[in-house]
């Protein structure tokens, strides 16, 4: 496939700048964590298995920092299973990821589960992470069809505000890895490639269930440009007929088998905790039975009452944890003490509400016909590209719904990372502000500007033979002489990386 071309120097550059940003978060996390006492949080922190030796001390040392907060849970499920039915809120696909890494790896010393976990997520999500910024080059390519500002677009990706969960042993860099990667694939027209990808995804974050929409939207936008290329004839009446049927069908199975995994780890979850004579209480550590107690969590096969969600129509574990443990829903976030956790996510609301309205300001005709009615420009070959181009709309109106959800309906302090995971129109239209209105990147061989502003000089393109052809390395070299919107965006995602790594790996809360 083109993407993986050694010929390429952009994608060179962003598989090598990715993995820099993978060590130094690595090692700052490392740094911080022991040079910062760990705060006493009120989070799940499940008693540890088995006698610490030597080697796992230093590994606990070196990163333990990646084990913080929902990366316990992660951690705990791979070890053990879903023994808690709060852990059923993380969806299975990293942690058996993790599990089967940890087992494959070679170990010359002797370690604890634990130990050989955050080994394994320190390495898979490096790879991870750095395959997700190849993906979104690619993507950036097809959609944006500006090389220059797909190029920044992937860079950022490797700073993004959500640095610190792409290192932890978390699921978003898996989650980015695949949507960006099923997305890529549904623009070269591999859908059926695009699909398996998205529904791995979903059996890695819920919200990936979400992305069947791309799928959905897709076959409807190529029948309807079928239809508008067509002469209409009541002859051809029946064969309409049969291409809407076959349309229905094929979206129908498209979204089931986006949803399966899912669905099967809800029916797995109803098996665990609903059913009776699982057996698993003899298996269950004493010290965990306490903690259950104390905490009140809910414990496979302990206990003869059985959860509440298991009585409902629709026995959904995900959805019912999400209430009852976490008092998610909508507006329920809207109350005075969590202003800090909206100042937090503020950023990250403002970009892309401006990137939405951007986009609507430039393609109001556009977005009215939900751009299933081809422009003028797109007739004759000459539609616009960039962040504004027709192609971009379904990922506007997907980062719009995501926020607009994230916002009313969920502990809006996620909001950075949510995103940052979700869609790439968080870096896509941070490449197009600073390649917009930051002169300093107008003469380094990337896309002219939209605003049709020349050049300030001609440059041969030699990304990724030194880091003054990078041009977030040029940028930060240049922090004096750039335009204060420039170090607004630059200063959100360094601000947010770096701070991530800071306050998560000491369990300071974060995002």
């Amino acid at each position: 496939m083109e993407l993986w071309s050694r010929a390429d120097p952009q994608l060179r550059e962003v598989v090598w700048f990715s993995l820099r940003c993978r060590a130094l978060a690595l090692l700052l996390q490392a740094v911080f964590n022991l040079l910062i006492p760990d705060h006493a949080a009120d989070a799940f922190s499940p008693p540890r298995s088995g006698p610490w030796g030597l080697w796992d001390a230093l590994l606990e040392r070196l990163l333990g920092g990646l084990g913080r907060w929902d990366a316990e849970h992660f951690l705990f499920i791979a070890e053990r299973g879903y023994l808690l039915e709060h852990n059923c809120a993380f969806l299975p696909l990293f942690p058996l990821g993790l599990r089967l890494l940890a087992a494959l790896l070679p170990c010359p010393v002797p370690l604890q589960p634990r130990s050989r976990l955050l080994l394994a997520a320190a390495l898979l999500n490096a790879l991870l992470a750095t395959l997700a910024a190849a993906a979104l080059l690619a993507l950036g390519r097809a959609v944006l069809r500006r090389p220059g500002q797909a190029f920044l677009a992937a860079l950022l990706f490797s700073l993004s505000p959500a640095g610190v969960f792409m290192a932890a042993a978390y699921s978003e860099s898996a989650f980015a890895a695949l949507a960006f990667g099923a997305m890529w694939q549904l623009e070269k027209g591999r859908g059926w490639l695009g699909g398996l990808l998205f529904a791995l995804a979903a059996g890695a974050r819920a919200n990936g269930l979400v992305n069947a929409g791309f799928v959905l939207y897709s076959r409807v936008k190529r029948f309807v440009l079928r239809l508008q290329g067509a002469a209409a004839s009541p002859r051809e009446l029946p064969v309409l007929w049969k291409q809407a049927l076959g349309l229905v069908a094929s979206a129908a199975l498209a979204c089931a088998g986006i949803s399966l995994p899912f669905a099967l780890f809800q029916y797995y979850a109803y098996v665990r905790f609903c059913e009776p004579g699982t057996g698993l209480a003899q298996s269950v550590p004493e010290a965990l039975l306490q903690l259950a107690r104390d905490k009140g969590y809910r414990v496979a096969g302990v206990g003869v009452d059985k959860p509440p969600w298991c009585s409902q129509r629709f026995p959904l574990v995900y959805s019912y944890i999400q209430d009852a443990y976490w008092n998610v829903g909508f507006l329920r976030y809207f109350e005075l003490r969590q202003i800090p956790n909206f100042l937090l996510a503020l950023p990250v609301t403002l970009l892309c509400s401006w990137a939405a309205w951007t986009y609507v300001s430039a393609n109001p005709r556009h977005c009215l016909t939900l751009g299933l009615v081809k422009s003028k420009g797109e007739k004759s070959g000459k539609a616009r590209d960039g962040f504004c181009g027709p192609a971009a709309f379904v990922y506007v109106v997907h980062s719009t719904a995501l926020l607009a959800f994230g916002f009313f309906c969920m502990h809006v302090q996620v909001l950075t990372r949510f995103l940052g995971s979700s869609s790439p129109i968080l870096y896509w239209f941070s490449a197009h502000l600073l390649l917009e209105h930051e002169p300093l990147l107008w003469s380094t061989g990337t896309d002219n500007p939209a605003s049709g502003k020349p050049p300030l000089g001609k440059s041969h393109s030699s990304c990724g033979k030194g880091t003054s052809d990078n041009p977030v390395v040029r940028l930060l070299l240049n922090w004096r002489s750039i335009t204060p919107l420039s170090k607004s965006i630059l200063g959100f995602f360094l601000g947010y990386w770096l701070l991530g790594l800071v306050l998560h790996c000491n369990f300071l809360p974060w995002t």
